[in-house]
């Protein structure tokens, strides 16, 4: 999954960034409201980390410009103004959620779990189909009720395509779950990933669609 963090002050900026990388998430972080508008006008993200107090334009601007393109993406507020006034500014704007600074990191990751399955459609913690099922609270894979061990790489891939079975994504949709802004593509990554999952989770799980992308078929 990749997410845009926008947030000014660098010592929460980069606490917040390492611990999204290491629960496998690829991350753009902005530091303004002007290039985080820049940022949702040219790229797809899973889900907006939206500071309010920005440099250059505020964060609120930032959300209902972002509404005003009828873009659904899930919006997890994260801003020291506590007033509920605030609050209710901030949700009626269009924001999915909300987390006061300071924040527990624990609870910041939950909300985002829960605002992703949200916008996937679910509402169960755990994604099962054909007999895969994934944790992503834990990131635990198991097939047939045996543990499968994935990699990083591996689990940006399958996530997605397991969260809504019957969905096509494109080898650049795929791309983008995997790498932010500084990291290499490497051409043939998304097809070596799908390779390693069907070796692992079973050759029938991940399909091709020609000429479009890839998918879990629905049952």
């Amino acid at each position: 999954m990749r997410l845009l963090l926008v947030e000014d002050d660098t010592m929460i900026g980069e606490s917040v960034l390492d611990l999204l990388r290491a629960e496998h998430y690829a991350v753009d972080w902005v530091k303004d409201g002007e290039l985080a508008d820049t940022a949702l006008r040219t790229q797809d993200y899973d889900l907006l980390l939206l500071d309010l107090g920005l440099p250059r334009r505020d964060g609120l601007s930032v959300l209902r410009a972002l509404r005003a393109r009828r873009n659904r993406m899930p919006v997890l507020i994260a801003t020291a103004r506590d007033s509920v006034q605030q609050r209710i500014e901030g949700l009626d704007a269009g924001a999915d959620d909300y987390v006061l600074k300071p924040y527990d990191m624990d609870e910041l990751l939950a909300r985002i779990r829960a605002l992703l399955r949200r916008a996937a459609g679910r509402a169960e913690p755990v994604y099962e189909h054909q007999g895969v099922s994934i944790d992503p609270a834990t990131r635990e894979v198991t097939v047939n009720g045996q543990p499968v061990v994935l990699s990083a790489r591996e689990w940006a891939v399958l996530e997605p395509l397991l969260a809504r079975p019957g969905l096509v994504l494109s080898r650049a949709q795929l791309e983008e779950k995997l790498y932010g802004w500084k990291d290499e593509v490497s051409s043939n990554a998304v097809e070596v990933y799908i390779h390693g999952l069907r070796k692992k989770l079973g050759a029938e799980l991940i399909q091709n669609v020609r000429g479009v992308g890839y998918m879990v078929k629905k049952v």
